[in-house]
Parts: C-alpha cells; structure tokens; sequence
C-alpha cells in the first residue's frame, strides 16, 4: 500500500526539526558549556599532535636530523588518526588554527635594529632575491606542468623561510581536493633541500674563498630553514654564523609583506573568476606578526618574554606540521610527480645563483 507524499515526508520534516533544534540550543548554550563542549572535542586529537611533535624534537636532539621533517614523517605514519575518530577534529584545529598562532608569534623574532645592521645594499639584494624567486616560479611553473597556485607555494617557500613560509601561504591560497598534497610535498621538499644545502653550501664557500661576511650573506640569502642557515653559519665561523643569521631573519621578515601582498592578489582574482573562496583583506595571523614585530622593534617585548614566544612559534609550528601529517594521504603525496620535484630544485639553483651573483657584484 503506497503512502500519502505528506507521511513520506513527515521522517524527513522530523528530522531537519531535530537538526534545527539541535543547532538552536548549541546557540543558546552558555559560552562556558561552548567552551567546555569545544575543548572536549579537540582534546585528544591536539594531545595526538603534541606527542608526534614531541617525539619529532626527541629524535631530533638525539639523530641531528631536522624536527620539521621528522614530525611531517612521523604524522603520515599514524594518518589514519586523521581520518576517522576522536582525534580528528582536534587535529584538524591543530593543523589550522595552531600553525597561524606559530607563524603569527614569528614576529618576535624581528626588529628594526636588527635588519639596520645589514645594511641598504644587503636588504636591497635580499628583497630583490625574494621577488625575483616568487617571479621567476610563477613563470617556469607552466614549463613543468602546474599551475600559480602550486608556482606561488614552492617559490614563496624557497624564497623566504622554508616550511614555515609553506604553511603561511598555504593558509591564504584558495583551498581545493589537492591542497594538502601541495603543501607536504613542499614542506618534505624544501626541508629536505635545506639540508642539503647546509652540507653543501660550505664546501662552495671555501672553493670560492669566500670571506665569513660575503659567506654569511649567501648562506642566510639561500638556505631555505633558519636551523639549517644556524647549523651552515657557524660551521665556516661566528662571523659568518651571526651574519647568516641576521640575514635569515630578514628574509623571515619578508613573509608579512609578501603573504599581504598575494592575499590583495588572490582577492581580485577571485573576485574576477568568480572564485568561491577568497582570502581575507589581511589575515588574522599576519596582523600578529607585524604587531609583534612592531613591539619588539621598539623593544617594548622584555628579551625572558621574548625568548619564551619564539620557542612558543617553534613548538606551535612542529604540533602544526605534525598534524598536517596526520592528514595527509601519502599515496596522493607521491604522485605529486618528477616535473614537481624538478621545480623546487630549479628554484632553489635560481635563488642561489641570483644572491652569489649580486655579492660578486656588491664586493
């Protein structure tokens, strides 16, 4: 016997009442039972991050190999805690929110009386090194088979500082199917060149015969991580460690301009193509960074407090790229293909090249 459409509809009609309900008194909660309700839910899988970020610095301390990486790794061997569970929503927040407090809390890090001391020529070259990089990836990209999206997060990561850079601008660029795959593969790709680049950056500094100033300035100009540019440094001379440092740093301070840049971008492009999804006028996160950096140029940031958010950034940003891991697909990563690979390597001979010729020009 076939039923009237009006009782056909009536399980459905309950059940959006239900959810409309249900909604409602979320709404009307108190904000402590919200805050509790929320917290709940996060819990586990934060802590799940926490550890693989713990474990990551561990092995790190211990086997010399860069925290970074080994979290990502670690993350993508237990990523089935991403997929299903308790664990996924806090893993999910960990992945998101916490990696753009980590890179907000970067901002310490910087400071007007620092960068001053590397002087008009040296900044001029790292700005135009960073520019030119971010150019030069959005126009091979297309010889190697990929879009300005992928272009934008390889050489930005190249150019500036790293994984930390990679997750930055991840976090502003339109989201899609493959954008988690985009941003493991850079994170392992620049991580991985970095230290690459530590052992072999030195070895052409003395065939060179460079001097520890001109040393310092392509050391810091070039290697992606500022842990391995630390590690570079200080194996040629103190000099030339504190040199590539600073010089580090101000590439780290071109993340600000360079995200507030590209979200301006990304906004009239999608505004012209009708996209979705659009950055905000200026990220949350980049608000952060340049306040802290503004407060610590005037040195209104005690140096206890100061030493205690950076390693806040640090840790924050290791529990974030964990977490990335645990969301990540390895199989969808690895098809990411050689044409990717080959672009992250010309980027990095490119930035390489430009900063040694402009200090022979310099000297």
């Amino acid at each position: 016997m076939l039923l009237p459409k009006a009782e056909l509809m009536q399980p459905v009609m309950i059940e959006g009442r239900a959810r409309s309900m249900a909604s409602a008194s979320t709404e009307t909660m108190p904000l402590r039972i919200r805050i509790e309700t929320r917290s709940r839910a996060l819990f586990p899988g934060i802590v799940m991050s926490v550890i693989v970020a713990v474990t990551a610095q561990f092995l790190s301390d211990h086997y010399a190999t860069p925290a970074m990486l080994l979290a990502l790794l670690l993350g993508i061997a237990v990523s089935f805690l991403g997929e299903e569970g308790r664990t996924v929503p806090g893993i999910a927040f960990s992945a998101r929110t916490l990696l753009r407090i980590g890179v907000a809390l970067l901002g310490v890090r910087i400071s007007m009386s620092l960068m001053s001391g590397l002087g008009l020529e040296l900044i001029a070259l790292v700005i135009a090194g960073v520019a030119i990089t971010i150019g030069f990836g959005l126009a091979v990209a297309r010889i190697f088979g990929h879009k300005w999206r992928f272009a934008f997060l390889t050489a930005g990561s190249v150019a500036i500082c790293g994984a930390s850079a990679a997750m930055a601008i991840s976090a502003i660029l339109p989201r899609d199917e493959r954008s988690e795959e985009r941003l493991i593969f850079t994170v392992v790709g620049v991580t991985v060149l970095s230290t690459i680049a530590m052992i072999v950056y030195p070895i052409i500094v003395r065939t060179l015969g460079m001097d520890d100033i001109s040393a310092g300035v392509f050391l810091g100009g070039t290697i992606h991580d500022v842990a391995q540019v630390v590690g570079a440094g200080f194996s040629i001379s103190e000099q030339a460690g504190d040199t590539a440092t600073l010089v580090k740093l101000f590439r780290v301070a071109m993340l600000a301009p360079v995200v507030l840049i590209a979200s301006l971008l990304i906004r009239s492009f999608a505004e012209h193509d009708k996209l979705s999804e659009r950055p905000p006028l200026l990220p949350t996160f980049v608000i952060g960074f340049l306040v802290l950096a503004a407060l610590s140029s005037f040195g209104l940031i005690p140096p206890v407090l100061a030493d205690f958010l950076s390693q806040a950034s640090r840790w924050l940003l290791l529990t974030a790229i964990a977490a990335v891991g645990m969301k990540t697909n390895l199989r969808q990563v690895l098809s990411v293909g050689g044409a990717a690979i080959a672009l992250i390597v010309v980027e990095t001979i490119f930035i390489a090249a430009f900063i040694l010729t402009g200090i022979k020009f310099l000297n």
